[in-house]
This record gives C-alpha cells, structure tokens and sequence, in this order.
C-alpha cells in the first residue's frame, strides 16, 4: 500500500469513532482540510455550543445535527453520546474555538468513551495556549499549562503561590473582565520584574501580543480596559530568585508540609508542593513523614 493510500484511509470516517475537532481560534481559514472533511462525514457534531457551531458550520456549507454537551449537562448528554457511538454513529466533538478537552468538558467525554472502549481520536488544529506560547519568546522546552484560575482570590492567590518557583514556563488563560485583579495578584506573588506576555486576539486582524514584565503589564491596565480573551505567558522564576525564594532552606520535611497545610492545602496536596519545591519525588516525601 503506497503512503498516500494509507494517508486517505486515516482520513476515513468510522463507525463508532469519537473525533475532536479542533476549530479556528478566529481565523476561518485556519479549519483545516481534514476538519471539514470530517465534520462533513460524521453522523453528528456535539458541540460546547451550538449557536456558534452552526455559525461555522454556515460558513463551510455543512449542514449537521447538533447536539448540546457543555459544562452543565456533561454527565447526562455524555452517556446519551457514548451510546450512540457504541450502537455504530461517529460524532465530531468541538468547542467554540480552538482543541476541545483543553479547559474544557470534553476532557470528561474522552474519559468516558476510553471506560467504555470507544475509539478516541483527533483532527488537530488551533491551541490558543500553544500559539500564545511560540509568539511570547520565552522559554518552550518546559512548559506547564494551568488554564483558568479560581474566580475566588484566595484560591486564586493560593494557586500562584504553589506555582510562582514553577521552573517551567507558564501558561494561563484569563477573561477580560479578571484580568486586572489578576495582574496585581501575580504581581504581588511573583514580583515585579516577572516578564509577562499577554497575548490577545490571536489571529484575527487585531491581534496583539504585549511582552513586558509585571509591574508593566499592571500600570498599562490601569489605563486601558481590557478586551478579549487573553492568554497570558509568565517566565519561569530564575536561578538567582529560586535560591533567594527557597523560604524552606532551614525547614524539616514536615514543617515544609505544615507550611502548605496552614494555607489551606490538604495533606496530599502540600506532599506535592513540598516535593516540587525540592526538586524530589512525592514518594520521597511520604517515606520522609513516616
């Protein structure tokens, strides 16, 4: 069999096949080939939802049954499209925009069609996080995706304080309207002279990628609104601020743990961060505490 033969059979739709669909981030013509193709073939589309999709769906010429499956009816439409897929249907699952399961419900309905030995698979395409990522000039051979922070600001303090001595670059995505309290937040945990990369708008026509540090990023919010959904890029914290940051350099094993605990974390929680603060194992840490 020659290599585009194999090259079409791989883009044959099948029966009793779960596709996520990535879809443009705002460009139309970043929806591939492949994409259309399969949102074409499929038997239906469960879409995050579906006014936007078939708004999309407009713009190709496809016509498709949509089926709703978003954050509040995850659990009830999951089965219902499990089983349609186990009785022989495809389906196509997309979000508004971008890959589906990154910050998103269909995590959860990928979850479930592996428990049920449905076939998984994915037509790649647009990623915001990894788009933002390459445009911000930082560091990308290690990098940790954290998504959307807590709307609480004590959770949402509390998680930038577990990862503000990250050594890997990191990444978050923020609505506009938390974007300040955001802002200062980081500021106060990971300091001033943090670089930062807020990435805005990815590819349309006004897109618009700021690279500046912390204390930047807060003073030019404080003069400007924010607009759009942002993704925001924070360097990993340097040598020379790990050495300075290691608050747990005189602390035991177990007064690092007491630490996190008395932030609110639970026991399994602070074994972790005490083990990525050290650079250790959690199993290290659990043998430590015995």
């Amino acid at each position: 069999m020659s290599n585009i033969n194999s090259y079409e059979e791989k883009n044959a739709i099948l029966p009793g096949v779960l596709y996520l669909v990535a879809t443009p981030i705002g460009n139309l013509a970043d929806l591939s080939e492949r994409a259309i193709k399969t949102l074409s073939e499929v038997d239906f589309i469960a879409a995050e939802d579906t006014r936007n999709t078939a708004f999309l769906l407009s713009r190709i010429g496809v016509k498709k049954q949509l089926v709703s499956y978003y954050e509040h009816n995850k659990y009830e439409r999951g089965g219902v499209i499990c089983e349609r897929l186990q009785s022989g249907e495809s389906c196509a699952l997309v979000t508004d925009a971008g890959t589906p399961a990154i910050s998103d419900p269909g995590e959860d309905l990928v979850k479930l069609c592996i428990e049920r030995g449905i076939t998984v698979t994915s037509v790649p395409g647009a990623c915001a996080a990894v788009n933002a990522l390459i445009l911000s000039g930082m560091f990308t051979s290690r990098f940790a995706f954290e998504g959307f922070l807590s709307a609480n600001r004590a959770e949402r303090k509390r998680r930038l304080e577990e990862v503000k001595n990250e050594q890997r670059t990191l990444i978050f995505y923020e609505a506009p309207h938390k974007l300040k309290q955001t802002l200062k937040d980081m500021h106060e945990i990971f300091g001033a002279n943090r670089k930062i990369a807020l990435c805005r708008e990815l590819t349309k026509l006004n897109e618009e990628i700021m690279r500046t540090d912390l204390e930047g990023a807060v003073a030019y919010y404080s003069e400007h609104e924010p607009r759009g959904e942002y993704v925001l890029i924070i360097e990993k914290i340097s040598e020379i601020e790990l050495e300075a940051s290691a608050f747990y350099a005189e602390m035991s094993v177990k007064e690092h743990v007491d630490h996190y605990m008395s932030q609110g974390l639970s026991k399994k929680d602070a074994m972790k961060a005490v083990a990525r603060d050290r650079g250790v194992s959690k199993s290290e840490i659990y043998n430590e505490l015995l």
